[in-house]
Parts: structure tokens; sequence; C-alpha cells
């Protein structure tokens, strides 16, 4: 009846870790054929990252099996990973016999108490009968409002009892929309301000969201910026484009955004990166006059007071939008800060044998229109952040929570959804060795990405606050690496190590002709963390109280 239920809601793929406490399922699924494929990982937190990044690329809920205790607790870095990313996806967990509960049985966990905090619904199904009922609402949980994860445990005994009901079938999930007079308000308030910003950000888009952002922003000659790890969200190579507000956000755009006399904020959560810590805007109420609009009330007011609320999804939201005439022209102010990004880019270098700005630049050239980029987390992560840009179909898969290790199996997800596509992850040696072991899974279930593995030595972040607060007093922060064309080539994929600039083109080019997959080991002086600093300058102005 699970699998029925899935099947029915139009679910082809599905990331796991066997585990005897959901053998039936296992059983079910053997009966599917290639109508329901079982990818299995090598660990819960790899098929977890994966069920996120395919959430985020299609658009339906991304589906994960893991078994109790252990299983459940390695899985958690995905479901947290996907309710920061408004990601919709669905786990689902092994659980001890009914009659076993609350006695510390073997890997027991009350799933409630322990996803409460991380995940939209969390419920445990204890009678067969009412399976169809629970997996018809975790969809339309997963999807209505800001998207997000939802949990559902299942009892061994239970997935072995039998039962006569109907499996569910899918439901529409609805999209609500502004009111015209609403419209109408926004539109006015715009059209009087004389340094507007659109900040966009979320989950639950589409294409042709997309598309009507481009079109009414180029219509009004408006400067959009992205939040934190969604510069896919607008074509960067449009002229409204401003920039990202994300962690290391560029003091340019810092100082547009606080001198804006008007914030259209579509779809975003004014979270942590994007306000730089609720210190770019006051809180409460932030000095320019604000437009929220956001698919769900509950973030709408959450932080920041809005003179105008709107509650809408952002596909509904921006086809009104784009529908209407042009209600101002701020191109001279869209143009300051198109400048900005410009030259942020322009002035931009690596110190030593590896620029990875020319790199960036060289796989701008060479990336298909609709490649897409994963990355996990770290210092590393700037590149693919701020130096690629994401025009047409280019997707990018990185999480927004921080985590380390998402960006293989984000990889390895996307070249299921996205056959055919080119998909690049970018990762840090620390980065890296958090899900290496998803290379097994790539290769076993021919899913190979390429790779571009920075390798420096050490957790560069992690390393570079270091030094800010405590200058020349290194601890933990070094890492002894293994020979990763070894580990690579062990798993059969194509690997290459670039020690000088000029060295990538053509590895990238053997990479891409290579069917196995490919890792491309870029050598990063220990020195170099980032375009903008480096170790020792970081030290000096830390040693000379130099903000």
């Amino acid at each position: 009846m699970v699998v029925e239920c899935l099947l029915n809601q139009g679910v082809t793929a599905a990331f796991g870790v066997p585990g005897e406490s959901y053998l039936a399922v296992l059983d079910a699924l053997h009966d599917t054929g290639n109508r329901l494929r079982l990818v299995i990982t090598r660990h819960e937190g790899g098929a977890a990252f994966m069920a996120e990044a395919w959430g985020k690329l299609t658009g339906t809920p991304g589906i994960c099996f893991v078994t109790r205790g252990p299983g459940a607790t390695n899985a958690s870095i995905g479901v947290h990973t996907a309710m920061q990313n408004s990601t919709p996806m669905i786990l689902f967990v092994g659980q001890v016999g009914r009659h076993m509960r609350e006695r510390e049985a073997f890997q027991e966990i009350d799933y409630k108490a322990f996803f409460g905090d991380i995940a939209k619904w969390v419920v445990e199904i204890d009678d067969p009968s009412r399976i169809p009922e629970i997996i018809s609402r975790a969809f339309a949980t997963a999807l209505s409002g800001r998207p997000g994860p939802v949990v559902i445990a299942l009892p061994e005994d239970m997935l072995r009892e039998m039962t006569d009901v109907e499996a569910c079938q899918p439901s529409p999930v609805p999209r609500p929309a502004a009111e015209p007079a609403q419209i109408d308000l926004a539109l006015a308030t715009l059209s009087e301000a004389e340094k507007p910003v659109i900040l966009v950000g979320g989950g639950g888009w589409d294409e042709p969201a997309r598309q009507h952002l481009a079109q009414f922003a180029a219509r009004n000659n408006l400067p959009v910026a992205t939040v934190f790890r969604c510069q896919d969200l607008m074509d960067n190579a449009q002229d409204a484009y401003i920039g990202d507000a994300g962690v290391g956000m560029a003091p340019y755009l810092r100082q547009f955004l606080r001198a804006a006399d008007l914030i259209l904020a579509i779809n975003i959560r004014f979270g942590e990166s994007a306000t730089d810590g609720w210190r770019l805007f006051d809180v409460p109420r932030m000095k320019a006059t604000l437009i929220h609009s956001h698919v769900s009330p509950a973030e709408i007011g959450k932080i920041y007071q809005p003179d105008i609320a709107i509650c809408a999804s952002p596909d509904q939201l921006l086809a009104q939008l784009a529908s209407r005439p042009a209600v101002g022209d701020w191109s001279g102010w869209r143009d300051k800060g198109r400048k900005g990004f410009v030259s942020m880019r322009k002035n931009a270098s690596q110190v030593g044998a590896v620029d990875m700005v020319e790199i960036c630049a060289w796989l701008d050239r060479h990336l298909d229109d609709d490649a897409i980029i994963t990355n996990g987390a770290g210092n590393f992560a700037i590149w693919p952040s701020k130096f690629i840009t994401y025009t047409g179909k280019r997707r990018l898969l990185a999480p927004q929570s921080g985590a380390m290790g998402a960006g293989v199996p984000a990889a390895v997800a996307a070249r299921l959804a996205a056959p055919g596509r080119q998909v690049v992850c970018f990762a840090g040696d620390g980065d890296f060795q958090m899900t290496l072991a998803e290379l097994g899974t790539a290769a076993q279930e021919g899913l190979q990405p390429i790779i571009l593995l920075l390798n420096n030595g050490m957790y560069g972040t992690i390393r570079a606050h270091q030094e800010r607060n405590y200058p020349g007093r290194e601890s933990g922060t070094r890492i002894r690496n293994p020979d990763f064309a070894a580990l690579a080539g062990a798993y059969g994929f194509f690997a290459a190590r670039v020690e000088h600039t000029e060295d990538f083109a053509p590895a990238f080019s053997q990479a891409l002709s290579h069917p196995g997959g490919a890792l491309i080991e870029i050598m990063i002086d220990p020195e170099d963390i980032s375009p903008f600093a480096r170790l020792s300058d970081i030290r000096t102005a830390a040693l000379h109280n130099d903000k």
C-alpha cells in the first residue's frame, strides 16, 4: 500500500539505505520494475541530501527511506537542509513494533520529538488503513505554503498487516494569488520610490516564474538581487541582476541595499545571510518601504513588519506583475547596482598558480546553457556562488543550511533527475570527505558527475574565522588528505590534478569525454582562501584590530 500510494503520486525514484525495519517496503519495491527506482546509497545522510536535491530540482517531493534509530539520525542533516532550503521532501523511517514503544527498544527514537523542529510535519502510521490518508496529506504538506520536509514513521509490524483500502491519488496543491487591489497598491507604491530593489528567493519556483521575474524587471529597469544560494532564480546575464545577498556579501551590494528606499521582497524569509545577521535593516521596521510577498502567511511579519503584505506564490504573483504595463524607469539606479556586480567580478583574482576566477570564466564560456551546478559548504563555494553565470536554464543546488558534504550527493541526484544534462559539483577537500562514499553510489547506478575538488589542506572557513578571532593560533583546522586521484580511480572515475590555471581546460575537456564521471583535483595555495582575502591578511588585520 505504501509503494502503490507513491506510484499513484507520480514518484519515479527514491533514495535510501536498506534496513530491517522496513523490509516489507523493500519487498514491495521488488515488484515495481523500472516504475520506481530505488537508489541505494552508502550513508543515510547522502540519501537525504539526494532526496533534497531531487525536490529542489524537480519541484516534487524527494523521497528517502531509512531505517530506525541511527538511520534516522544520520538522515536528519538532509531534513534540516530541506527545511532551510524550503524544499519538498518526504522521509520514511522504519520504526520499532508498536508493542515495543516507550521501552527504549533497540534503536527506538521518538521521531516527533527528534524531528519536530526541523520538519513541517512528523507523523507515525499506526493503522494500515490510514496509509493513503497520511501519504496524501504528506505530499500536500510538503508542497503547500512554504515547501518543506515531512517525516513519516512506519512501525515494522504495521507494514506486515493486511489492508483492503484504496491507494491515494494525487490532489492539486493550491497556489495563492494576490487580490487585484493589492497588486494596484504595490505598483502605485513602487512607482513613488526612487531607489527600489527586488529581493527574491525561497522555494516553490518554476520556469514561468523565473521568466516573469525577468520580464517585470526588464520592463521597469529594476535591479534584482537574489538571497543566499538562489542565484538561478534570475538570469545573471541580464542588466537587472546585481548579485547575491548571501554569505560573503560584496560591499557594493550591502551598500546598495542599505541605500534602497523600497524593498520588494518576493518569497524570501529574511534569513541571517540576506540581512547580514539582521543588521542590514533595522528590526522590526526597516527604513525602506517593505512590500513582502510570500506563499506562506507565517513568513510575512515574522521578523520585519511590512508596509504591504501579500500572500501569493511566486508564480502567481509574478504572472500578475508581468502582465501589467511599466510603472517606472529606474535604469540609472539599476545600472549602479549592475556596475558594482560587474566590477566585483572583473577586479577579483586569486593569487598563486591557480586562478579560480579565470577557471570560472572558462566554465561560463564552455558549460551548457542548462548545466546543473552543485556544491556543499566552505569558502570554496564562493566560486560557484559569485563567479558562475546562471543564464538560461542553468540551475544551482546548494545548501542554505551550510551543510558540508551536500554537493556530491546532490550531483548524483541531479544526474538521475535530469539525464543528459551536464552536472558539475564544486567541493572542498574537507567538504568532499563528508560524503565521498557516494562515489560508490554514483558508480553503481551509472550517475557519475564531474567533481571539481579544491584542495587547500584545511577547513578553510573555520581557519579564516580562527585567524580573525585568535590570530596566529592555528588549532584543529589542518587536514591530511589522501591521494584523491587514486581514490577516484578506484571508483572508475577519470582523475586529473590541476596545479596551474592553464591545466584546467584540457583536464575538463577530457572529463567531458569520460563516460564514468570525473574528479579534477585543483591544488590551491593554503594562504588563498577566497578572491577577497589571504590568511596572512586576515591575521594581520586582526592583530591590528582592523575591522
